[in-house]
């Protein structure tokens, strides 16, 4: 164990590139996580608790216990040392209130951001939420409106930062669905469903393609090929 929040070291596991995951426990990255490792990534995964460590090992990324609510910003920078690229995927989750969508979906991801300056690790994942960049309306539930505006400022301070290959990328509405491997992706798509399985499938692909650093984008079903959609997004 190292540092006041029960951070615990990266063992190097697997030769290839390392990619380390914020909220390596959600049901995005444990699927992200599958992905790179059985592409011969070194996958690590951020969780808060120890006890879902083995999900991690199951899908064959390397557990990092790290509370990102309580670490200080040179614990998480140790966690990224060396790494090649970090995905912020972490979010305070159904059930959580105000506060947290603050703690977690803002301040968590810049502080995360912040770390992979610190390390020098330029390439840099964020996923995001449709709507983030305009004001909810009158009518939006409470902690949803804190939501949306907790992951506006987070994707504000991170398209800020010129010493990050930054790319945002905004899913539709989440199912649990067999992936398609057939997606819309773009600037803007409107609004419509997206399979959890792509939306790895797509960061996946994200971190291979230097060409989408910098740019924002939205991700919902459709009919192009997840490695087309993504060439058409970096050449664009």
């Amino acid at each position: 164990m190292s540092g006041t929040d029960g951070c615990t070291p990266l063992r190097r596991t697997v030769e290839g590139m390392r990619i380390v995951i914020a909220g390596g426990h959600g049901q995005i990255a444990l699927r992200l996580e599958r992905l790179l490792a059985g592409r011969g990534d070194e996958v690590a995964g951020i969780i808060r608790r120890p006890e879902q460590a083995g999900d991690l090992l199951a899908a064959g990324a390397e557990p990092v216990v790290c509370d990102l609510e309580h670490a200080s910003l040179a614990e998480v920078a140790q966690h990224l040392e060396g790494a090649d690229a970090a995905v912020f995927a972490a979010g305070a989750g159904p059930g959580s209130g105000v506060g947290r969508k603050q703690t977690v979906d803002h301040a968590a991801a810049v502080l995360f951001a912040d770390a992979a300056e610190r390390a020098g690790v330029r390439r840099f994942v964020v996923v995001s939420a449709m709507g983030a960049d305009r004001e909810p309306s009158a009518d939006t539930d409470p902690v949803f409106a804190a939501y949306l505006r907790a992951k506006g400022a987070a994707d504000a301070d991170v398209r800020a930062r010129s010493a990050l290959d930054w790319t945002i990328l905004r899913p539709g509405r989440l199912t649990d669905d067999p992936g398609t491997d057939l997606v819309t992706l773009a600037e803007s798509t409107g609004r419509a469903e997206v399979t959890r399985q792509d939306v790895a499938a797509v960061l996946a692909a994200l971190l291979d393609e230097p060409g989408t650093a910098g740019r924002t984008l939205e991700l919902i079903g459709g009919t192009t090929p997840i490695a087309e959609a993504v060439r058409a997004a970096a050449a664009r």
